[in-house]
């Protein structure tokens, strides 16, 4: 199965919380007849991402085709988002028929107050548990890469968003397909500093 895949863009998104999940997917579909991951924002204007990165989204939240997985980046524009009821609704009328209900980093807080993780396991960036543990009823996991419950998974920050979308590829489309997309990524990480050598 080549899934359609969604991804949410917002002013002040986290530029790796969506660009990890968007090159593994891309990677994954990349034999797809027609596009298959598309980044979706409120409108169509250009959108400036937390580091300062434009990028023009695929489609609006009114236009965007039907989804099997749903991506929600974090990112400090997040806080603002957290108040957009027009957002809000729509994730939550969309996780309904998606397959898999995802966010990376922050991006946890959007499905939280959205309805969609509600009383669910989830985590988010190590420094914004708290934060998360406030905005609504859930239980917030610390010290791992991402949680599953049920269709909603949910990855810590940043990177971690790479490693949850290569398990959800291996979910969707088999575990030879995840495979080769993270050998066609050089996907093998070994960052530098983690020790004193």
């Amino acid at each position: 199965m080549i899934p359609n895949v969604g991804i949410v863009v917002f002013d002040g998104a986290e530029e790796l919380d969506f660009v990890g999940p968007w090159e593994v997917f891309a990677m994954a579909t990349r034999d797809a007849p027609t596009k298959s991951v598309h980044l979706i924002a409120e409108d169509a204007a250009p959108v400036t991402c937390a580091k300062g990165l434009r990028v023009l989204p695929d489609c609006t939240l009114s236009t965007a085709p039907r989804l099997d997985i749903l991506v929600v980046p974090g990112g400090r524009g997040v806080r603002r988002e957290l108040e957009n009821q027009a957002l809000l609704g729509w994730l939550a009328r969309r996780a309904e028929d998606a397959v898999w209900v995802t966010s990376v980093c922050t991006g946890a807080g959007l499905l939280v107050r959205a309805g969609i993780a509600t009383h669910k396991r989830v985590t988010t960036h190590w420094s914004w548990l708290e934060t998360l543990r406030g905005i609504g009823s859930c239980e917030v996991l610390a010290g791992v890469r991402y949680v599953r419950d049920g269709k909603v998974v949910t990855a810590a920050g940043v990177s971690a968003g790479i490693d949850m979308s290569l398990w959800i590829v291996g979910q969707v489309m088999g575990i030879d397909a995840a495979r080769e997309t993270r050998h066609m990524l050089e996907y093998d990480p070994a960052p530098p500093y983690a020790a004193d050598v």
